[in-house]
Parts: C-alpha cells; sequence; structure tokens
C-alpha cells in the first residue's frame, strides 16, 4: 500500500525511496548532523544503502510499523532531511519519533513543523495514545524543537547515547493524545 504524502504549509513528507539515498548519504556524512547521532557516519554510499534499504522495505509493507519520510520543501523542491516514526505493538498505542535536517536548513522551523504534522498522523490516523522522543541533553535544538510543539520532559536516562565524544545522557520526552499542542 503506497502512502498519500503529509502535507504542511511548506513541506511534504514523503516515504522514502531508493531515488533518495545519495541525498540520505550527505546527510548522514554532515559532521553536524553526526554531533548527536549514535548511527556515525557512514565510510561510504555502500554503508548507507546498506542502512537505509531495511526502512525503505518497512516502508513497503502492507502493515507499515516504522516509516521514515524525506521532509522536501515543495515551495522551491529543496530536500531537507530525514523524519522518522516508529509504532509500537496495538495493545500500548504508542509511537517514538526522530529527525535529522541538514545543516543547510536549521533555523527555519522546519523541524517543528514537521513534527507538528507527525504527531497529527500519530494521533489522528494511527490513534496513538502516547508519542515520544529521546534527544541527547546536550542537543539544545531539538530541545526547543520537542518543547515548542508541547512534548514534556519527562526524563533523563543516564549514560544511554554512544557518541563520538563519548556516552552521552539522553532525555526523554513524550506527549499524550489529551495534552494541549502548539501549533
Amino acid at each position: 500500500m503506497i502512502e498519500s504524502p503529509l502535507l504542511t504549509v511548506r513541506l511534504k513528507l514523503q516515504l522514502i525511496s531508493h531515488s533518495d539515498l545519495e541525498f540520505i548519504h550527505d546527510l548522514l556524512c554532515q559532521k553536524e548532523t553526526d554531533q548527536y547521532n549514535a548511527l556515525g557516519i557512514p565510510e561510504s554510499l555502500e554503508e548507507t544503502i546498506s542502512m537505509v534499504s531495511p526502512w525503505i522495505n518497512d516502508n513497503q509493507r502492507e502493515t507499515v510499523l516504522n516509516r521514515t519520510w524525506i521532509v522536501e520543501d515543495f515551495t522551491n523542491n529543496s530536500k531537507i532531511g530525514l523524519f522518522g516514526l516508529k509504532l509500537s505493538n496495538n495493545k500500548y498505542n504508542r509511537g517514538e519519533v526522530w529527525y535529522k535536517n541538514h545543516p543547510n536548513h536549521w533555523g527555519k522551523g522546519y523541524a517543528t513543523e514537521a513534527l507538528n504534522r507527525v504527531l497529527d498522523f500519530g494521533f489522528e490516523d494511527c490513534n496513538l495514545h502516547r508519542i515520544q522522543a529521546g534527544c541527547a541533553v546536550e542537543n539544545i535544538a531539538s530541545i526547543r524543537v520537542l518543547e515548542k510543539v508541547g512534548m514534556i520532559k519527562e526524563g533523563r536516562g543516564r549514560k544511554l547515547l554512544p557518541l563520538k565524544s563519548g556516552w552521552s545522557d539522553n532525555f526523554e520526552y513524550s506527549i499524550l493524545e489529551t495534552d494541549p499542542r502548539n501549533k
């Protein structure tokens, strides 16, 4: 089943495909985006393909539990970044979001705009009860995005993220379907 893209005022979130691999490789190779990323910088396009192919396969399943979208600014057709939503089993009605934007597009409100759209999708289309996100405690920009949409900091996981700089603590955020949202 092919899902329709998620649209906002400026953005289109389309499930990733093989045609996005060069952009994804470039995005993952940016030193700035790697700072708080536990994946690490891929050494080659082949390594990126190996990493991303399961995401593309997940997007093509009849029941998609792990969505990965390419985020595009459709006003100028530029690719901005990646956004993911991983669903738990139906009993918990929970999802987890993650995102990564190219440094050329930081500070323009794209992450907040995309996150609000994914929250809408999660609560309205997937009938989720709770959506959560993790964030390295030093990642001030992501903390601002999560809090801007109304997510609440619930706790701190000690030495949870294996980053290049060493083990990092991680803030846990969540928002419930009944919580107020900032759009």
